[in-house]
């Protein structure tokens, strides 16, 4: 009984070593994830446990400069990124969203006019001067300030490096007109805004959505986009990182997607720079016929074991630096988007009620299920 007892120790002690020593092979921050509802420190401390070192969060010009002189406010930004970095996460903002004092629709790119190239400029300078190295919320958040300030402490820093330019900018949903030459021009003006503040900060692209069912000025497939892109004279100086969002019906079309992007990147004698796959996902729901990213309650567990088990093994080819799950819960309030109500590795609510796909999600992590 004694041998039959050690045997069954060493082999829980060799599962324990293995898969925290995968997970510690990766870059640093390479398990991220995308939530669609707010941040708590408990979601926060729930991500750090279960091996999440990043967290993709929006910040929408238009929400912190609502008017044109009313200065900025970032109340709705803050907490997020205090509650990540209480924990030890790195946030990775993908800044968007054209104010209404700027252009009728946030979609429209603010890349057309000096007010608005001007603007765009001075919001995205403040961005890194507050949450940058050395930025002001770090200063006001400081143990020794925060009581003064009648805000939460963080204790450590987690300054934001890494800054995502815009939201799937070749699709209607976030950027209209689809162009990738006005796209380009927002990439010269936001690049050596960032740069002016803090030299060593990395800027990536936004996130193209794989294979959008639209056309024309509505969109355009994340493959042809990119090529367009690097047609532009001398873009390849405006970027440190690509980024894709690859949703697919199943794994082998997001592996093809995926491949497709890193072929783009090659044949334009880019292959130095990195690759990000800042959403990818499928909801739990049995609905694939009429939502194709809905897999099943198992499906959805399965499809995520084999999308990180080819990301890991392929990550050298691909030059891949991190990957972001979309989402942390459901969110059957967002009605816009067709399978977001069960994306989630939690199901939606207050409470942590996994679903077989955060326990997949732990096992490739080496993370643990609770804080």
């Amino acid at each position: 009984m004694r041998h039959a007892k050690t045997i069954a120790s060493l082999l829980a002690l060799v599962a324990v070593l293995i898969a925290p020593a995968a997970a510690q092979a990766l870059p640093r921050g390479f398990f991220g994830i995308a939530p669609q509802t707010p941040l708590s420190d408990t979601d926060a401390s729930y991500m750090k446990a279960g091996g999440i070192g990043s967290v993709r969060w929006p910040l929408n010009w238009a929400s912190v400069q609502p008017t044109r002189k009313g200065g900025y406010d970032w109340s709705g930004f803050d907490p997020a990124v205090a509650a990540a970095a209480r924990h030890g996460l790195t946030m990775l903002p993908f800044v968007y969203g054209t104010p209404r004092w700027i252009a009728s629709k946030p979609t429209t790119l603010p890349v057309l006019g000096g007010r608005a190239r001007k603007a765009w400029q001075d919001f995205v300078k403040a961005a890194v001067e507050r949450y940058g190295p050395g930025g002001e919320f770090w200063d006001e958040h400081a143990p020794s300030q925060a009581g003064i300030n009648y805000v939460p402490a963080v204790p450590r820093p987690q300054p934001i490096r890494l800054w995502q330019v815009w939201n799937e900018a070749n699709f209607f949903y976030f950027a209209y007109p689809v162009s990738p030459s006005r796209y380009a021009q927002l990439l010269r003006l936001t690049y050596p805004a960032i740069k002016a503040v803090d030299p060593t900060a990395k800027v990536m692209l936004s996130g193209l959505f794989g294979n959008p069912d639209e056309s024309g000025k509505k969109a355009m497939d994340a493959t042809k986009f990119l090529a367009k892109l690097y047609a532009v004279r001398g873009i390849k100086n405006y970027f440190d990182a690509v980024a894709l969002h690859p949703y697919a019906f199943h794994v082998d079309d997001l592996e093809a997607l995926t491949e497709e992007v890193r072929e783009i990147m090659v044949e334009n004698d880019d292959a130095a720079t990195g690759l990000y796959l800042t959403e990818m996902g499928w909801g739990s729901q049995n609905d694939p016929n009429v939502v194709a990213f809905e897999q099943g309650i198992q499906g959805q567990a399965r499809e995520l074991r084999e999308a990180y088990r080819f990301l890991i093994a392929e990550r050298h080819t691909l030059n891949l630096k991190g990957t972001y799950w979309y989402s942390w819960k459901d969110n059957p309030e967002y009605t816009a988007c067709s399978f977001c109500d069960s994306v989630g590795l939690f199901r939606a609510g207050s409470k942590f009620r996994p679903k077989p796909a955060w326990r997949a999600f732990i096992a490739v992590t080496g993370g643990r299920a609770r804080p």
